[in-house]
């Protein structure tokens, strides 16, 4: 198997990617979201309960136990981490240095700080994966760049250590249990436009934050929408086992397949980071032979191949081809699929029941639990090879407690997560291994390893439902407050703003879901609407002058529940089309009983106003004054600048390097040594050495080369 080092490399930059973008995206919404005038305030989470201070921390593991310290209240020290945070991760993603076990690992815990005081606004299965993907990190990374150890022996990969596939399998495992878990549910659910295979003629429609290409996406034919659900139930459950095929172009078949399903959700709908990280765990899939990494691979000499290398390669082309055949027997006779020629569609159906699936599910779960511990002991017997190729007594000594600490938590974090990926059958989790309920119940407040079944149930199959909220001064003409991102106007195109999480908007479409009771939160943005907070407007619009109640705040405020439509062709000007469906929030204003009571019943009271700390100390003026720099741009505008810059950089450090390589000493002396010869006159005789030549005999050489 081809090596892992240039893929390691890729999979810790776009960690750092990643990072950058969810730091720099909730940076932009601390003041609205948690803010001492924000509608979750987050000095609410941290109270102190009397305990010592490491208990407390393991507890609650968030540094903004120590903001006090630094004269910082909650929010302003979640405002620190964040900026630290994005700041450090553009730097692992720019300067390789920085890409080391002790950088991820202060992202790590900077962003599992933040989830601690982020309540419902960070409780997205994004975050999780950012968590478990970021610890992993920590253990992928090297603790010296490869460009600082010395040349392997008999042409081996530079610098190779024996331990350092180990960790990188477990991101190739987090992707098997995310994809697997994720098409699994969509049939545990019994959702019947999954079963019915019409869940994308909702889909495009219905999700959070669609784009513009959604609509189009939404007006293909139906059959078409079928054999795309088809295509997805065979990428997420079928494709994933062979993540771990011993043969490389399954695995990289594997791979294109994840890859265009993930960029084909990123064309159609804002997920924020969500897709780009699973891109990122992807890299676990290649290898350095594939992207032209291997020293000298494009150049070997073509040999004679033994008898045995033919019948293996003959072998491994069988095994290829009849699981292609079963792979495409399969969705054929499991989807019913069949050619209409007349009406040139391919129409399709499911031909079983839940029963025979559920039945599926519990035969096959636990034999992929066991082909992940087959993988990974094959991995560990490599390691253990490599281990026995190292020289020297002292440098086989230290690879053998490095490969004996790693693969100790490799083993570990592969103990752990099967605890979580056994909830996709529960009869399975029952008989999991008691041992690994208790490693896992013991680390599961630090989100090492999660659960993951994304589109579970298909939502707004009679349209999608929409929360438009309404404002008035005097209770009889109301003013509809539109929000940035999520639908309201019907002649705004929706928008692009990936790789920015609108944690507001996102909540809205929870909210219109069911009644409001459902959703606390939405009692506590109303009131700091009619108060007019200026961090929580400018959640709802960034430019304040756009609010239309910007010079003062509404005396009402009152929620409308619509169903949405995309708009038909032809229907110019018009994106959505949509029916008032009920009341959502009765009308209030400030002091009215009604919102006194579900202030007081969900406990969002202010009960004391916020402690004046640190607000004349430095690292506070610092922190208003970055925010007064950022504020006047977008967020979406903000993450954009970032990866322009970071490209840019890029650019500017591959000029530099190429200029540094062709002008390098060793560079100048291949050079002399490529240039042509001057030819000699055929008919001349060789000339014996000698060790100085004279003058006369060098004005000879010169006269016959002018001839």
């Amino acid at each position: 198997m081809a090596g892992s080092r240039l893929p390691r490399q890729l999979f810790l930059q776009g960690v750092a990617a990643v990072f950058m973008f969810a730091f720099a995206s909730l940076y932009t919404q601390i003041p609205g979201l948690y803010g001492p005038e924000g509608i979750l305030p987050a000095r609410r989470t941290l109270r102190p309960q009397g305990k010592g201070r490491w208990q407390q921390l393991w507890e609650t593991p968030t540094l903004l136990w120590e903001a006090p310290r630094l004269g910082l209240d909650t929010a302003q020290g979640l405002e620190l981490l964040s900026l630290l945070g994005a700041l450090l991760a553009l730097g692992a993603l720019l300067l390789s240095p920085l890409r080391h076990p002790a950088v991820y690992l202060l992202l790590w815990a900077a962003y599992l700080s933040a989830c601690q005081v982020g309540q419902v606004f960070l409780y997205f299965q994004w975050d999780s994966l950012l968590l478990e993907t970021g610890f992993l990190a920590v253990l992928v990374a090297p603790l010296r760049p490869a460009s600082h150890r010395k040349q392997a022996p008999q042409g081996g990969r530079a610098g190779a250590l024996p331990h350092e596939g180990l960790p990188f399998w477990l991101v190739r495992w987090l992707l098997f249990r995310l994809m697997f878990a994720s098409g699994v549910v969509k049939l545990t659910s019994r959702c019947p436009a999954w079963w019915g295979l019409t869940a994308l003629t909702y889909h495009y429609e219905t999700q959070c934050l669609p784009t513009p290409a959604a609509w189009f996406a939404h007006h293909l034919p139906v059959w078409l929408h079928k054999l795309s659900v088809v295509a997805t139930f065979l990428i997420e459950i079928a494709v994933p086992p062979l993540f771990f095929a011993p043969i490389r172009r399954l695995r990289l078949a594997a791979f294109y397949l994840q890859v265009l399903l993930q960029v084909l959700i990123i064309i159609t709908g804002n997920y924020n980071f969500f897709n780009l990280m699973t891109l990122v765990l992807t890299t676990a899939l290649l290898d350095d032979q594939h992207l032209a990494a291997e020293p000298g691979h494009s150049s070997r000499k073509k040999t004679a191949t033994s008898r045995p290398k033919v019948l293996l390669a003959t072998l491994s082309l069988l095994l290829e081809l009849t699981i292609y055949g079963f792979l495409t027997y399969g969705t054929v006779h499991y989807f019913g699929l069949e050619v209409d020629w007349q009406q040139r569609a391919v129409h399709s159906r499911t031909t079983f029941t839940f029963h025979q699936f559920s039945q599926w599910l519990k035969t096959l779960t636990l034999p992929t639990m066991w082909l992940g511990v087959a993988s990974l002991a094959w991995e560990l017997l490599s390691a253990l090879w490599r281990w026995t190729q190292v020289r020297g007594w002292l440098r086989k000594l230290s690879a053998a407690v490095q490969l004996s600490l790693v693969g100790t938590a490799t083993v570990a974090l592969f103990l752990i997560s099967l605890v979580p990926y056994s909830y996709v059958e529960p009869g399975t989790h029952g008989r999991l291994w008691t041992g690994a309920h208790r490693l896992f119940g013991t680390v599961e407040h630090l989100q090492l390893a999660n659960s993951y079944g994304l589109f579970r149930r298909m939502t707004g199959l009679g349209g999608r439902p929409e929360v438009v909220l309404e404002g008035s001064y005097d209770g009889h003409h109301w003013t509809e407050i539109e929000f940035m991102y999520k639908p309201g106007n019907l002649s705004r195109p929706p928008p692009v703003v990936v790789p920015h999480q609108p944690r507001l908007d996102w909540q809205m479409w929870f909210a219109a879901l069911g009644p409001h009771t459902h959703s606390p939160w939405f009692t506590s943005l109303v009131l700091r609407l009619l108060q007019g907070k200026e961090p929580v407007i400018r959640l709802v619009q960034s430019q304040v002058a756009g609010y239309p109640f910007h010079k003062q705040p509404p005396t009402y405020i009152r929620a409308q529940r619509y169903k949405y439509w995309f708009s038909q062709p032809g229907e110019h000007g018009q994106w959505w089309r949509r029916q008032w469906v009920e009341e959502f929030f009765p009308p209030v204003s400030l002091g009215d009983p009604t919102l006194e009571t579900l202030l007081r019943q969900f406990g969002l009271q202010d009960k004391s106003p916020p402690r004046a700390r640190g607000a004349n100390s430095t690292l506070a003026q610092a922190l208003h004054w970055t925010r007064t720099q950022l504020s006047p741009l977008e967020a979406p505008a903000l993450l954009w600048g970032l990866l322009g810059a970071v490209g840019a950089v890029r650019v500017v450090q591959a000029l530099l390097a190429r200029w540094s390589l062709q002008s390098s000493p060793a560079a100048l002396a291949i050079g002399e040594k490529r240039r042509p010869a001057p030819q000699k006159d055929p008919g001349a005789t060789s000339e014996p050495a000698t060790p100085a030549p004279s003058p006369c005999s060098s004005h000879s050489r010169t006269t016959r080369r002018k001839k």
